[in-house]
């Protein structure tokens, strides 16, 4: 039937998935972005349609973008740029970026938001809403992964990037967090230019880390590069807990003197420290082929439900793993291991895990990267001298006595704030005298509703005592 019904037609040779992407709306150019890291997923040509999706859409119009600016300031555009260029140089799903020079001299990238395109995303995402329950509704593989919840997480995320004070708020935490990591740079945010459409930031001159070709002209080490991406990811998400979890080659750049400097702060990721632990304890359990190990990190999580076997989810571990350990990617399937993971999961009942899908995916996407730069590159090598470290200073015996007491010292100082509340909740003596109890009084419309209520059961009363004496009067008459 689809041949007939594409009899006539011409189809090109390759697909323009981008052209799909964008058809559906900005809430599916996400999910392009996030393929377009992947070529050993989608292939190189599909994956290299799909890089338009991260900076190159269709521009709105200069006028637009003025007027946007100028309203969100309620002042000219003059009084805040001495030089502003209306041709944008990146163009993506919900925001365009601009080329400007502040008053002061300042070379600034401009964020501007799209005209309307809060209401075209909440559109989308009540459609994928609706979408995911009628599928989750079907129980089942489909209830396992839990759509509704997905899509609810991804709500949460595309509602905090349309703010974009938050996305500023994001870029000066993580700076704080990256300061002292050599190699890896947030631009400078100008708080004085910013509003919650409006975002200016510190201009980035540098080379995009898709290009491969022009950093291996500028002599760029790009296996370096690889691994201090790497790194720089397991420095976010492990050490601090906060990472920058957009990172597509659309939104890294490579600098004359090596740095990698970070843009697009609008989604970032926050895991807690008991989730760090795990995360560490996992990544070094596969690096070492402790599968036992790592299958207790499940089931302590509950990631995997208590009645399943912790020896056979370690077995099933190790199907996976160990043809992986010591391989370049080059070298790996990663549809076969894929399947792996995903028949584990569907085994042993293990439902999606929402709050870490932002985390799977920047996993994804920097392994990605990494690759491109560096095909032989092996991630478990990267990782595992970094999160040995990890695990020795925060998870050794001197660091659990310092949190300990860390924890403990907290809850002493805690002690006479909660006393004092005891107190003015329950107080010894004194303070105001206790007040005799009010008498309830039945007020008017509450009486005329009792009263209301009670003239049907009267009637009803009336006519089954009537009934009642007049079977009882027959009665008499009979006997």
């Amino acid at each position: 039937m689809v041949r007939i019904a594409r009899f006539g037609t011409s189809q090109k040779a390759q697909p323009d998935y981008a052209a799909a992407f964008r058809a559906i709306g900005p809430a599916a150019i996400k999910l392009g972005q996030s393929l377009a890291t992947r070529p050993d997923l989608v292939g190189e040509e599909a994956a290299h349609n799909l890089l338009s999706l991260q900076d190159q859409l269709p521009p709105e119009d200069p006028g637009a973008i003025r007027r946007a600016i100028e309203s969100s300031f309620q002042r000219p555009i003059e009084d805040l740029f001495s030089a502003f260029d209306p041709e944008p140089v990146g163009s993506a799903s919900i925001a365009q970026v601009h080329r400007a020079t502040t008053t002061e001299g300042r070379e600034v990238a401009v964020k501007v938001q799209r005209p309307g395109i809060r209401e075209q995303l909440a559109r989308d995402i009540a459609t994928y809403e609706w979408a995911a329950a009628h599928v989750e509704a079907l129980g089942g593989e489909a209830s396992r992964l839990r759509p509704a919840l997905t899509i609810a997480n991804f709500k949460r995320w595309t509602n905090r990037e349309l703010d974009l004070r938050r996305e500023a708020a994001s870029a000066s935490e993580l700076g704080e967090a990256m300061a002292h990591f050599p190699g890896y740079e947030v631009p400078a945010i100008d708080w004085d230019r910013t509003n919650g459409r409006v975002m200016t930031i510190d201009w980035v001159d540098g080379i995009k880390i898709s290009d491969r070709a022009a950093l291996l002209d500028a002599g760029h080490d790009l296996p370096e590069l690889a691994n201090r991406l790497v790194l720089a990811f397991l420095t976010q998400a492990i050490s601090a807990g906060f990472f920058h979890a957009d990172m597509h080659q659309g939104n890294l750049f490579v600098k004359a003197d090596g740095t990698i400097a970070a843009i697009d702060f609008g989604i970032m990721g926050r895991i807690d420290r008991q989730a760090r632990q795990w995360l560490a304890e996992i990544l070094y359990g596969l690096t070492t082929g402790n599968y036992k190990r790592v299958a207790e990190i499940h089931f302590e999580a509950q990631y995997v439900p208590s009645y399943h076997s912790v020896e056979e989810f370690a077995t099933a571990l190790r199907a996976v793993g160990e043809p992986m350990r010591g391989k370049p990617v080059s070298e790996l399937s990663v549809g076969q291991m894929l399947d792996g993971l995903f028949a584990i999961t569907r085994d042993f009942d293990m439902q999606t895990q929402p709050h870490l899908l932002l985390l799977q995916k920047t996993m994804v996407m920097v392994e990605g990267i990494a690759t491109q730069l560096d095909p032989d590159i092996n991630m478990w090598d990267v990782s595992a001298p970094y999160v040995r470290s990890w695990i020795r200073d925060e998870l050794g015996p001197e660091a659990m006595i310092a949190e300990r007491l860390r924890e403990d010292g907290e809850t002493l100082l805690r002690l006479p704030q909660l006393i004092r509340r005891i107190e003015e909740r329950f107080p010894a003596k004194g303070g105001a005298p206790e007040q005799p109890p009010v008498p309830e009084i039945e007020l008017i419309w509450e009486r005329r509703t009792r009263e209301a209520r009670r003239w049907p059961a009267l009637v009803l009363a009336a006519v089954l005592g009537g009934g009642a004496v007049a079977t009882a009067t027959a009665l008499g008459w009979l006997f």
